[in-house]
Parts: C-alpha cells; structure tokens; sequence
C-alpha cells in the first residue's frame, strides 16, 4: 500500500518511568516499521521524559502541567491554571507539527494534547498499562480511535469495541539478557560469586523500602548477598552517605540505573514496586521477585498487579506495612530456597507477552492508512 512520506505522529505523557519507557518503545518501534516516519513527544517541564526522551533520540516539547493535588485541593487553583495554559501550548503544537496520529501513553501530560486532538479530528490511540485505568485514559477513551491494554477485563473502563489486548511495551534491551552476566558482573564491580539483590522503587525511588534497607544496614552487610539497591535520585546522598560510613562493600547504590538490561541479568533476585510496566518487565526478565505494592496509587491498583502474579506463584509479596518486618528475612529465606527460585522463575516466564510495542506501533499505521 502507497503512502505519502514523511508521516507525522506525537506521542505524548510521562511523569515516572512506567509511562516514558513504554513511549520510547512505541517510538523505537514505529521508527522500525516505518524509517521516514517523524515523531515528536510532548511532555510535561521538570518531569523524567525531559531527560530521558532526547537520550532516546527523539525531539521533545514540555508543557507546564501538573497533576492533581489531592493532600491540598487549594492548590489545585494552580493546577487548572496550568492545565489552560497547557492546552493552549496544545494546541500550538499540533498545528505546527501536523500529526496524522496523537498517541496518549497516561499521566496527566497527555490530558492538554489529547484533549486538543480529539477537537482537532486528529485519530488518537490509547495506551493503557495498568489493570485500573488512569483518570486521563479513561476521560478521553470514549472518543479514541483505539485502545490499547495490558490486562483483561478493562471493558469496566473503556469502550469494548476499541480495545486491543496487546500488552506494556517494554525496553528492547530487555529481550535478551542471558548472554549478559559476565559484562553486568564487570559493570557493577561484583567479584563474588554471592547472590546478586536488585533493589528497585521505581524511576522516583520508594521511601518505604529505602527505610527499610537503612534501618537494617548492618543484617544487609552481614548477609553474605551482593546488593545493587537503586535509591532514586531524591534519596541517594543519604543512603549513600550511609553505605559509605557503615563501609559496606557488598553494596552498591545509584540513584538511577542507565543499563537496566545488564542490572536485571546481574540480578538473582529482585526486590521491585508493582507498577504495570515494571511488572511486564520483570515477567520477560524471568526472575524471583519480590512485590511491594504501592499503596501511593489510585485504587490500589499495585496490589491487584502483584496478586495476579502472587496467584499464580509467580511473586512473592510482601505489603507496603510489612516491609519493615518481613522485607530482609523474606529475601534471605529466598536466596537460601533454590527451588522456590527456579519455580518463582519459571512461572513469571510464563506471563511474558513480548512484541506489544510493534502490535501498538501496527494499529498506529493502521489508523494513518484509514
């Protein structure tokens, strides 16, 4: 089939890690199907995707958006301030670029663009990683072209008639990490031959699993475990001072890890939050896990992730209100349990769904042909 070159698609939303590194795959994978196709994201000023975009290679533009307040709604005065402004910038946007597609990928900078699309005419395709709908997927589904989701049963959210189960684009990296040992050794300097702990909170870091390590700093250290604890980057000059003056070596943190394809092969066991993306990730990946839900999301939506993996013996969990009490000695009866390893492996593997960022990238050519 013809069709004219240089085709213009934005993909647009952000905020943490879980919705920018499924974006850049959409992007990689579009890139793939179609050379000559030119993306621009949109995203929101101050947040991760600025940073993380324009490594990926791709040209970015912020907006001055910010999500909802829901500890202080005085401040939310502010927030729908931003929000009009936004949807000005918006609107600038598209008519400068033209898109033949707009691609909403969550978080709250997706709401100006998509809403300013779907008043343009322009298609507009949904990705929704999470088994509950995020508020700006679900305001804005009833007018999108398609939907694109990771989990069954979100006909609750979305019309049925748009959704396509294609499941979370996940880092290409990630495909194939078996070959990758001895150079995620050499990488994180470990020298041992000791169970390897990766520690995860997310693009942000998690406050209650870094309490948690700190306050058992000395039981990590005498562990006899290798450790790669991700701190985030708002809590690692402490715990790294720490690490420093405790003079543990079996422990290595960074606020954020750039090569997670060689941290994941590194890994023996990883200790990791439950957002959907992490946890296609770590089903592709196929290692022990350790869950931590978030109770820090709408609907408690982390919970019921992890319990879809804990259900099928998949995962361990262990609750944000019990990390203190059970987080270390769940990980040390782990790395002790070889066989609870091997089948805690061979069940995630099973939940692996590979190619959802060419199955998203497919239907936003589709749209582009109709």
């Amino acid at each position: 089939m013809n069709r004219q070159k240089n085709k213009r698609v934005i993909i647009s939303g952000g905020g943490t890690g879980g919705h920018v590194f499924p974006a850049i795959a959409i992007a990689n994978a579009l890139k793939k199907l179609e050379p000559s196709l030119e993306i621009l994201f949109v995203g929101a000023l101050g947040r991760l995707e600025m940073e993380l975009v324009p490594k990926a290679g791709y040209n970015i533009v912020g907006l001055p958006v910010a999500g909802i307040n829901r500890k202080n709604p005085l401040k939310n005065i502010s927030v729908l301030w931003k929000f009009i402004k936004s949807l000005r910038t918006a609107g600038t946007i598209l008519r400068d670029f033209k898109p033949d597609v707009v691609v909403g990928v969550g978080g709250y900078a997706s709401g100006p663009v998509l809403k300013k699309a779907l008043s343009m005419k322009i298609p507009v395709l949904i990705q929704e990683q999470n088994s509950y709908a995020g508020i700006t997927n679900r305001l804005f589904a009833k007018k999108a072209s398609v939907i694109c989701v990771a989990y069954d049963g979100m006909e609750k959210y979305f019309p049925a008639s748009r959704i396509i189960k294609t499941g979370n684009p996940l880092r290409q990296s990630l495909g194939d990490i078996e070959g990758l040992k001895d150079e995620a050794l050499r990488y994180f300097n470990i020298k041992s031959d000791r169970p390897v702990i990766l520690v995860l909170g997310g693009s942000l870091g998690a406050g209650s699993i870094n309490k948690c390590l700190a306050e058992n700093i000395e039981k990590i250290r005498e562990s006899g475990l290798y450790w790669i604890w991700q701190t985030g980057r708002n809590y690692f000059e402490d715990i790294n001072a720490l690490v420093s003056v405790t003079q543990s070596g079996n422990i290595s943190v960074y606020p954020f890890i750039e090569r997670m394809d060689l941290a994941y092969s590194a890994a023996d066991i990883i200790i990791s939050r439950a957002g959907a993306g992490t946890i296609s990730e770590l089903c592709l990946v196929g290692k022990p896990v350790i869950l931590v839900p978030s109770p820090n999301v709408a609907e408690d939506h982390q919970t019921r992730n992890a319990m879809a993996l804990a259900e099928k013996e998949a995962a361990v969990i262990v609750r944000d209100s019990e990390v203190n009490q059970k987080l270390i000695d769940e990980v040390l009866s782990l790395a002790d349990d070889i066989g609870k390893r091997n089948k805690l492996s061979e069940n995630i593997r099973k939940l692996a769904m590979a190619d959802a960022d060419l199955r998203i990238a497919e239907e936003v050519i589709k749209l582009m042909d109709r």
